[in-house]
């Protein structure tokens, strides 16, 4: 799908989403997001030196009320199951606002490595992650 126009894309995920849902992987995101390499490969400049219980998740947001598709992302760190944290946001509990009111769908693929990692990593790296996604242009949200 590569190079493809992000209508021919969204096509292509629809009638995988509706034809084969149960063998999609969870890091598959359910729409085009044309910054997500720029993720990946952010993301992978950051290791663990250490395996613990903490994981690091990111939240793709929609900000299109601030202007047409303006998107960005949320970086956190949860003990939870990246999956059942996001829809604790959802759900309001321990919320953060910008997932509860802007959140579109969690991205696992770019941060699969940095599941079951020690708390003093996780601290971290969802800081410097953050700031690197921001000094890569996107809007970022988190990483407290």
């Amino acid at each position: 799908m590569r190079n493809a126009f992000p209508t021919h894309i969204e096509a292509m995920l629809a009638q995988l989403w509706q034809h084969a849902p149960e063998s999609i992987p969870d890091w598959l995101p359910m729409h085009y997001v044309p910054w997500l390499p720029v993720v990946y490969e952010v993301a992978a400049g950051f290791t663990a030196a250490r395996r613990g219980r903490r994981n690091i998740y990111l939240v793709r947001l929609d900000f299109s009320d601030r202007g047409a598709d303006l998107q960005g992302i949320y970086v956190g760190m949860t003990a939870l199951d990246p999956a059942q944290r996001f829809d604790q946001h959802r759900a309001g509990v321990r919320a953060a606002g910008s997932v509860l009111k802007r959140g579109l769908e969690i991205l696992t693929g770019p941060v699969l490595h940095l599941q079951h990692i020690a708390q003093s990593d996780a601290v971290r790296i969802e800081r410097d992650l953050a700031i690197a996604l921001a000094d890569a242009g996107l809007l970022v949200e988190g990483g407290h």
